[in-house]
């Protein structure tokens, strides 16, 4: 009786009684759809999926199970178009965490349009998408300047602690960090040397040596910014400047 109503019963309705806790439906689901689990996975890939051997396979059907918890038919997409995008989302999620760079997709490969009904749910994933990339890429950023402050002596710690706390103070010493990276011969003291040059400095700025010093590791830290291709953490000192 069980597999006469998984067979004719339709799959949107297979998945709201899965959710209501028939466990015997969820696990015919899983078992199912593994076909269609596995080209999803290598649809990302872009490769064979070994069912039985790759850890990709095992996300994308942990995501598949997920999926089917979370779908909501009233949001006009269907299970399928929605799943797929889930496994998607979590195989990438996977591939970008285990590798040192993220897997280099666009939004259209990633999010068929054709997949969902509802334009504001296209937009909604989407969204959520970029918001993850920004935040991987933001992280990765915050490790390498993390790495190249231990090579000046420096934490991330110690500048919030001696980070001016006002604004004026804050963009006197950004000031100084770029005039330290717009001149070369000071720019080669301080990659060389890996301190400032403050006698030079200050007949550069209209800041008093005293004040170089008291700033002294805040106005590096800004400096490695500058030097370095770091797209977030040079907004923020844009951020900073209004």
């Amino acid at each position: 009786m069980l597999d006469h109503i998984k067979k004719d019963t339709p799959l949107e309705e297979l998945v709201v009684m899965a959710q209501y806790g028939e466990q015997s439906v969820q696990n015919y689901l899983l078992k199912t759809y593994q076909p269609f689990v596995a080209k999803c996975v290598s649809e990302v890939c872009k490769r064979y999926i070994d069912i039985a051997n790759d850890d990709e396979f095992s996300i994308g059907l942990s995501a598949f199970n997920e999926a089917i918890k979370s779908y909501n038919r009233e949001r006009g997409s269907s299970f399928l178009g929605f799943a797929k995008l889930v496994i998607k989302r979590k195989v990438i999620d996977y591939i970008r965490y285990t590798q040192k760079s993220p897997t280099v997709l666009s939004l259209d490969e990633i999010y068929d349009a054709d997949l969902l009904e509802n334009p504001t749910e296209i937009l909604a994933v989407k969204k959520q998408y970029q918001l993850a990339q920004d935040s991987w890429h933001r992280k990765q950023e915050i490790l390498d300047f993390k790495e190249k402050l231990k090579v000046y002596k420096l934490s991330l710690d110690e500048l919030t602690e001696v980070a001016p706390k006002h604004r004026d103070a804050r963009e006197s010493a950004i000031h100084a960090a770029k005039v330290l990276y717009e001149n070369k011969s000071l720019r080669d003291y301080v990659l060389a040397k890996r301190k400032l040059p403050i006698k030079q400095l200050v007949k550069k700025v209209d800041i008093s040596k005293k004040t170089i010093e008291r700033n002294r590791k805040y106005i590096l830290a800004v400096f490695i910014v500058l030097t370095e291709d770091y797209l977030y953490l040079k907004d923020y000192l844009k951020v900073v400047k209004q």
